[in-house]
């Protein structure tokens, strides 16, 4: 059993306004070459090769910021998340979850929207890009986001944004050669990685837990630079103190760094795969692919990220861990529709199911926003249990003979006799500290 935590897909409702506001028309040629970004059966019908296989879907580039401004991103947040979340209903044994979209030129709706995605839609965590058309992640107004997420126990995606107006050199206007992909993407989310380490959000919010898109782009091979380099934190530098920030922070920058989360898309590099997990982990390596921007337009990348994976000389409970139980660990996955591998009722699930064997944890508390964040009032699905023993129930609880959720009927329109309740039961504090931007 395989879980693709990071992957893209464009819902249909939210590709057609998206096609009618995007300033730049260019890249939609591409997209409507592959056909798998947004024909959901053509999609179905390439996961079908890959056997007891499910995607965790998240929006395509570019990030909505970019597509307009904040009066018209948080429709389309809503849109793309609504589409999700309906694909997720469609197809519960496929895309057992979604990642949800922000509005971040707007962070009074991105706040509202957290709440409304993971409260009202049950999103497995966000998806955010390294700037913020061209501002840094650790700047004062972003914080709400970090603060939320923390609260809420739910990962951040981090993917990266440049685009070819960002010239290699100071003299030239725009990147030659789509240099701005290839290299320009690992620089921008190492980059953003650094901001979030020096920032101090890691000793703010200690429970942060964000996923870094390809192995970590370029800090594990730069392991050296990272490590031993960023030691000497302002010797280089005369015009900031950049020494007494070091001397500020309670554990070398590189240890920060190992506090990320990593997914395995590397477009079929065995190198690059090695040198990541030895960086992070396996037990903070997460299964992706990066499907569909592959050259054969969806299959290549999953395909060969499994290739690689299998061929890892590790054991098989750490493949195992790489492939679903780390990702079914972070999202608090409990119990999705598989129909290809139904439980009896009261059966104890094998060893590659869904099923988690951890004590369910407790839901995200009922809070006021704190500090500098404003949202509107939560808005949490009714149907959770203040028992630790109890499963709560999602929005796609299905009809059961027997439900784990404690949901007294049936919830949804899915077949009988196979769970869809899988719904976070999560054991985490229900007072989380308030937390400020200055600590």
């Amino acid at each position: 059993m395989k879980l693709d935590i990071y992957n893209h897909v464009f819902p249909k409702a939210y590709f057609e306004r998206m096609q009618e506001v995007i300033p730049n028309q260019g890249p939609i040629k591409r997209w409507l070459n592959i056909p798998v970004l947004y024909d959901v059966d053509a999609r179905l019908r390439m996961m079908e090769t890959f056997g007891d296989y499910a995607q965790i879907l998240s929006n395509s580039m570019p990030p909505i910021e970019f597509i307009a401004g904040p009066e018209t991103t948080p429709g389309l947040a809503r849109l793309a998340n609504d589409g999700m979340a309906e694909l997720c209903r469609r197809h519960p044994d496929r895309f057992p979850g979604f990642i949800a979209s922000l509005p971040m030129n707007d962070m009074e709706a991105t706040v509202a929207e957290i709440d409304r995605a993971v409260g009202e839609l049950d999103a497995c965590g966000v998806q955010i890009f390294s700037h913020v058309n061209g501002r840094p992640l650790d700047e004062p107004e972003f914080y709400p986001l970090f603060e939320r997420m923390a609260q809420l126990d739910r990962p951040i995606w981090l993917h990266p944004a440049r685009a070819a107006n960002h010239p290699d050199y100071l003299t030239e206007e725009k990147s030659r050669y789509e240099i701005w992909w290839t290299f320009g993407w690992p620089y921008e989310t190492s980059a953003a990685m650094a901001r979030i380490v020096f920032s101090g959000i890691f000793d703010k919010l200690p429970g942060i837990k964000i996923i870094s898109h390809h192995l970590g782009a370029m800090i594990p091979y730069f392991e050296g630079r990272v490590g031993p380099g960023w030691d000497q934190l302002g010797t280089r530098t005369a015009d900031e103190d950049y020494e007494a920030l070091l001397a500020s922070m309670k554990k070398r920058p590189i240890d920060y760094f190992k506090m990320f989360y990593a997914d395995t898309a590397t477009f079929g590099s065995a190198p690059a795969t090695d040198c990541g997990l030895a960086f992070f982990g396996t037990d903070k390596c997460l299964f992706a692919s990066d499907c569909p921007f592959d050259p054969e337009g969806g299959p290549m990348y999953i395909r060969e990220t499994i290739r690689i994976l299998d061929a890892l000389d590790v054991s098989e409970a750490d493949r195992r861990a790489l492939y679903v139980d780390n990702a079914r660990a972070l999202l608090n996955l409990h119990c999705p529709a598989w129909p290809r591998r139904r439980h009896s009722t009261g059966a104890a699930s094998s060893a590659s199911g869904w099923r988690s064997s951890r004590r369910p944890r407790s839901p995200p508390p009922r809070w006021p926003p704190s500090g500098p964040m404003k949202a509107g009032p939560s808005r949490w699905p009714r149907s959770r249990s203040a028992s630790p023993e109890r499963w709560s129930c999602s929005p796609r609880c299905c009809a059961s003979p027997a439900p784990r959720c404690g949901s007294p009927g049936a919830r949804g329109s899915q077949p009988s006799g196979w769970a869809a309740c899988w719904r976070r039961s999560p054991g985490a504090s229900t007072t989380p500290s308030r937390i400020s931007p200055s600590g």
